[in-house]
């Protein structure tokens, strides 16, 4: 029910960089799908190639791909391209890539359905590359994109070359579309580091350490000897300490610096506080320091809190506490803001996608005070249901202040590992509790929209039934997931009553009087909107699951009261 929102980039290439004409009319397409956001728009003269980015929803990105895939086929003739980059068709290749809720996997899965929609549907043959590959010889671009546009002819047919989707003999549709390359590949990410020199030479010295390709193995001098070659005439090379990635080094005039600039195409395999770390240790070696670290573009949210919480560890520090500090840390550890304000709101994705999509602020964006009179209200929403979700939030916040107390606790450094793994979970805990908040609050506005649809005949009727009862059962769903979120909290509270600092165990004890408040306000929104569904059997099982939680919620929050009292009544 509270499913982490998911959200995909996709970076399609078409074979036109000079015609701007052209351009705005396929990012037009792109940019008319509800929920996208289009980030960037590079076409390139020289390589007659413009590369777009977008973001959104899966299902928003997917539509937008398509519709540019269709308008680049109508006006790009692929006959009449020339450029200096390779290419095999009007779109060229289109990658979808996971930013956050989703995974890889999932992605080539998209990417798969898209390239036989594309050459169904637009009879533009497709090749799958990278994660979508259909073998392990076609992950590769450069193996899909073999003899370019003019090799299509001899290869479409053939058994071994032949695209995914959509082969057929040679005709003029295709001479005029040639093919699209769709595939799923990692995020990417271009950081340049900063350095207290302005020496190219060192700069790529540091490159060279580091990057996967690494450095040519030399005969005598490490820098001037002649490059030694294999047995097939291959300059040898000694591979750099960071797998992923690219870099060579540079001067900026603008900002007077060198910097090691780095590409990192595999941030599961190098993310980026490692390649920062790595870099900091190998300058560190040439008698350099890293000042600093430009990000170029957007990353992920992950990408930050990742960072934030390896740089929170090696202080021995919990990263159960609010994103925006676990942020911080991050931008401060890797000197983000070194040339300029780091601004999350304008480079993380999710962020950025939240600013433009934010038509009315949600009821977890309001003050304490702001949420108490909108809830006091004539209107019935929010109600029991938003207000039991944040009651569970608090007491999830409560177990969570304790473990970080004692993860911090003087002379309890030794055990800070362990209470910061609890606060983690506090954490996550709060983080889907209040989302719940403003989930129960929409299941009543479908309830409400679909008591507005029409009745006049009766086809009408059933369909506004129907949505009735999908709306009332989304509305009964939504407060047993706060029930099950709300009774985890025990477990934390119970821990924290346990073995967390005794000078707050009377905070673990409100949690859990928060926790099950919680868990009995949601399960009488479960049992009233339960008794209005017509399936009688789902609504029993509803209501007996919820009955079977708030026996839990009871039977626990009365034995860490009595724990909690008795240790008061210790200490006194």
């Amino acid at each position: 029910m509270a499913k982490k929102k998911q959200i995909v980039e996709c970076v399609p290439n078409f074979s036109e960089g000079r015609n701007l004409n052209v351009i705005k009319q396929i990012t037009d397409t792109i940019e008319a799908v509800e929920g996208i956001k289009l980030l960037d728009v590079d076409p390139g003269e020289a390589t007659n190639r413009t590369v777009v980015t977008f973001v959104g929803e899966p299902e928003a990105v997917v539509e937008a791909a398509f519709n540019a895939v269709a308008k680049a086929g109508e006006l790009i003739d692929m006959r009449k391209h020339h450029g200096a980059h390779p290419r095999i068709g009007a779109t060229d290749v289109l990658p979808i890539v996971p930013v956050s809720g989703i995974t890889i996997e999932e992605c080539a899965e998209l990417a798969r359905k898209l390239a036989e929609r594309i050459a169904t549907e637009l009879a533009i043959p497709c090749y799958c590359y990278e994660a979508a590959a259909s073998t392990p010889e076609r992950r590769n671009l450069a193996v899909v994109r073999k003899g370019e546009y003019e090799g299509i002819a001899e290869r479409i047919m053939d058994e071994n070359e032949k695209p995914d989707f959509g082969a057929r003999p040679y005709d003029e549709q295709v001479a005029k579309t040639g093919c699209t390359v769709v595939g799923a590949r990692d995020f990417l990410i271009a950081v340049n580091y900063n350095l207290n020199s302005t020496s190219t030479r060192r700069a790529n010295a540091i490159a060279f350490d580091v990057r996967e390709k690494g450095r040519p193995v030399r005969e005598g001098n490490p820098i001037t000897g002649k490059k030694k070659l294999d047995e097939n005439g291959n300059v040898i090379m000694r591979p750099g300490t960071l797998k992923g990635t690219k870099a060579i080094g540079w001067f900026i005039d603008e900002y007077g610096i060198a910097q090691v600039s780095m590409n990192i195409t595999n941030i599961n395999e190098t993310p980026l506080h490692k390649a920062f770390d790595e870099v900091c240790r190998c300058a560190q070696n040439r008698g350099l320091r890293v000042t600093g670290t430009e990000i170029v573009g957007l990353v992920p949210e992950r990408t930050l809190l990742e960072a934030g919480k390896y740089f929170l560890a090696k202080q021995q520090r919990s990263a159960g506490i609010p994103k925006k500090d676990i942020l911080n840390i991050a931008i401060k550890s890797m000197g983000l803001d070194d040339l300029r304000p780091f601004n999350p709101e304008e480079k993380v994705i999710e962020y950025l996608l939240e600013a433009e999509n934010k038509k009315q602020t949600k009821l977890v964006d309001l003050t304490v005070k702001g949420f108490a009179e909108e809830t006091s209200r004539e209107s019935p929403a929010p109600g029991g249901g938003s207000v039991s979700a944040y009651m569970g939030a608090l007491g999830a916040s409560l177990g969570t202040m304790v473990a970080n107390l004692s993860s911090h606790k003087p002379g309890w450094d030794h055990r800070w590992e362990e209470f910061a793994v609890w606060a983690e979970k506090g954490m996550a805990l709060q983080e889907e509790l209040l989302h719940l908040v403003d989930e129960d609050t929409e299941a009543f506005n479908r309830i409400m929209q679909a008591f507005g649809m029409p009745k006049n005949n009766d086809e009408e009727k059933a369909l506004r039934s129907e949505a009735i009862q999908k709306a009332t059962l989304f509305a009964t769903e939504v407060p047993l997931e706060t029930m099950k979120a709300s009774v985890k909290v025990f477990e934390l509270c119970r821990q924290m009553v346990a073995e967390g600092n005794p000078n707050s165990v009377s905070d673990a004890g409100v949690g859990a009087l928060a926790a099950r408040a919680a868990v009995i306000g949601a399960g009488m929104n479960v049992k009233i909107n339960a008794s209005s569904l017509k399936d009688r059997q789902k609504a029993e099982a509803l209501i007996a699951e919820a009955n079977a939680i708030i026996e839990k919620a009871n039977a626990e929050e009365k034995e860490i009261t009595a724990t909690v009292e008795k240790m008061i009544s210790l200490s006194r």
